[in-house]
């Protein structure tokens, strides 16, 4: 435990070449801390998740370093959204109380709750543990949350790892960017194509 407050308060100040040269520092951990880390940012959001998932793909490799970034932060947003559902049943209302319209925006999730929990699934910058948590708090169904943040968080994370992997040579690899318009695409046909046969 100790060890581990100590890894949070690093990371809490440090720079990506920090970060980086932190985790190879636990090597020896195998990929323990690089999925661990990411996971443990949907429970801690003051955690830098960009630089987590750019150190991973610089000390792994890209596709390791994707694979272990991506496994985390899927197991953290799941985790925080079944622990608000478990222990939030009464929280919602509350909420809807204290802000009315509050509940158009449940409704809104609810409703269309694959697409707009995708695409926010897919931008780094979006407020993850909060969109995880009201996600909890609505009735949207676990598997429509699961398949959705799946998807987008692999969108998100392949994109960041495309673009911060190596990123010396980034100036003469523009594949990388096309690379990432692509993936993106592609996740979001798939993503509906999968809404319309198995959610609806």
């Amino acid at each position: 435990m100790a060890l581990l407050q100590n890894w949070i308060e690093q990371i809490k100040h440090m720079d990506l070449e920090h970060l980086q040269r932190t985790l190879e520092s636990y090597r020896e951990f195998g990929p323990l801390l690089g999925i661990l880390l990411p996971l443990l940012e949907a429970f801690l959001p003051f955690l830098p998740l960009l630089a987590i998932v750019a150190a991973n793909a610089n000390i792994f490799g890209l596709w390791f370093g994707f694979l272990f970034s991506w496994i985390g932060v899927s197991a953290g947003a799941i985790g925080v959204f079944w622990v608000v559902r478990k222990l939030g049943k009464n929280v919602k209302a509350k909420v809807e109380r204290r802000f009315p319209k509050s509940g158009r925006f449940f409704e809104w999730i609810e409703h269309r709750g694959f697409t707009p929990l995708f695409l926010l699934a897919c931008f780094p910058f979006s407020p993850s543990s909060l969109i995880n948590i009201v996600s909890g708090l609505s009735a949207v169904p676990f598997r429509t949350f699961i398949i959705a943040t799946v998807l987008g968080k692999a969108v998100m994370i392949l994109c960041v790892s495309l673009l911060s992997f190596d990123i010396g040579n980034f100036a003469h690899e523009p594949w990388r960017i096309v690379v990432a318009c692509i993936v993106i695409v592609l996740m979001w046909f798939g993503g509906k194509r999968l809404e319309k046969r198995y959610i609806h």
